[in-house]
């Protein structure tokens, strides 16, 4: 069986085939530049050169087109036609309140997708557009929609509601939806394996850190509380991200410098966070070496991201009660030693007791780690996150009919005798 895994953005589509019998990927890429022109797709297929073809891709479907051509083309592709594609499983990044787990998509699915797209103008118009033409391209196939949002639709009222007026809740649908979801899902899980306790007796603080960043406070195996809101601007500190700032802020930096709406959004989105405070930056090695130089920014950069990081632990012992463990994941978070070991040093008084050497060991995207003393009452690990394995098993649930939501369903992670692939 052969799940494609669909991910479409403003301008790029991200592709996966992934063999659910071998649990192996067979192939994954990329095609950049839809739209603004000059569009080209990067196919990689394991034991191969990478294969780059440029083609432009005035729309989704024709990069989606362009793909399915690759995949199956004789000299670069894995498949012989695309009849061999079992599902294809839709990345949307937000479901508003309507979805709190995968579905099949169909009409009334897309229809109700499209009602909460402007809930994330910028993502999930392109979400959209890709499952039409993939529906299209694909018809006889099954797709199904996998919501960012949806794992954290477990969080009460007093987490996810803002102190704000309450029609604009009731009218608009403004509250707290988190992001990052599949990614917190599999690696809480697979905290509870190492912890050898069931998930749903395991509190667990789960820290993204990539070019985006969000926290979760789970609390006997599900989300209470996370630092993303409406959008993914707020909560940490990110690459180009303001994360939490003084509400009051945009309307003064408008009337300063004569900004309209449009411009602070996008200042506040593309050129604050760790770019904004450095002005040149946003990879934190890049931040790192540079510190390490004597770049007062840089380290100005590195200082905050780490106290952010730091009051946010603290903030969801609190919401969690007694804590097992923290975790570390992306790329900054399976990679950063230095931006771990801020986070968390100083923290013993609340059991947390870092093992400085596991901590600068555990710098590979390949296994899991344990980075604290073995006495620590509280464990930190840093996990490879994999949500391509999220989407996969909940597509081949759903088609199998055992599929009923990321609390009740047993994903093959959450067993003690899963291997990484």
């Amino acid at each position: 069986m052969i799940i494609m895994a669909l991910n479409c953005g403003s301008s790029s589509v991200k592709y996966l085939l992934f063999d659910w019998e071998k649990k192996v990927v067979v192939a994954k890429g990329m095609v950049e530049r839809v739209i603004v022109g000059d569009s080209f797709i990067v196919h990689e297929v394991p034991g191969r050169e990478t294969y780059k073809l440029e083609q432009d891709c005035s729309d989704h479907r024709a990069a989606i087109d362009l793909l399915i051509r690759v995949v199956t083309d004789r000299s670069h592709g894995v498949l012989q036609n695309v009849s061999e594609i079992s599902a294809v499983g839709h990345r949307v990044v937000h479901g508003g309140e309507k979805f709190t787990c995968s579905v099949r998509i169909d009409d009334a699915v897309l229809n109700a997708v499209k009602e909460v797209q402007h809930l994330a103008p910028l993502h999930n118009p392109p979400n959209i557009d890709g499952i039409e033409a993939a529906r299209s391209l694909m018809p006889s196939i099954p797709h199904v929609a996998i919501f960012d949002t949806a794992f954290h639709q477990t969080m009460p009222e007093q987490a996810f509601l803002y102190p704000v007026p309450y029609d604009w809740y009731e009218h608009h649908g403004v509250r707290r939806y988190g992001f990052h979801g599949t990614s917190h899902l599999y690696v809480s899980k697979r905290a509870a394996v190492l912890l050898n306790k069931p998930a749903n007796q395991c509190n667990i603080i789960t820290m993204h850190i990539g070019n985006g960043v969000s926290h979760c406070a789970i609390k006997g195996g599900i989300s209470v509380d996370t630092t993303m809101g409406l959008t993914p601007l707020e909560g940490a500190v990110m690459g180009t991200r303001c994360g939490d700032i003084d509400p009051a802020i945009p309307a003064f930096m408008m009337q300063k410098e004569n900004l309209s709406a449009k411009e602070i959004d996008s200042i506040l989105n593309k050129k604050s966070g760790i770019l904004g405070i450095t002005g040149r930056y946003t990879d934190r090695r890049d931040v790192i070496e540079q510190a390490a130089k004597g770049d007062h920014r840089c380290q100005l950069a590195l200082d905050i991201e780490a106290y952010r990081l730091k009051k946010y632990i603290g903030a969801y012992m609190a919401v969690v009660g007694k804590l097992d463990a923290v975790v570390f994941t992306a790329g900054v978070g399976e990679m950063g030693a230095a931006i771990r070991e801020k986070a968390i040093e100083g923290l013993e008084h609340v059991g947390i007791c870092l093992d400085r050497e596991r901590n600068a060991g555990a710098m590979t995207r390949k296994r899991e780690s344990l980075i604290t003393t073995d006495d620590s009452p509280v464990k930190v690990f840093v996990i490879p996150t994999d949500e391509e394995l999220v989407f996969t098993e909940d597509v081949v649930a759903i088609l199998n009919g055992t599929y009923t939501d990321h609390m009740q369903f047993e994903y093959s992670f959450a067993k003690a005798e899963f291997v990484r692939g």
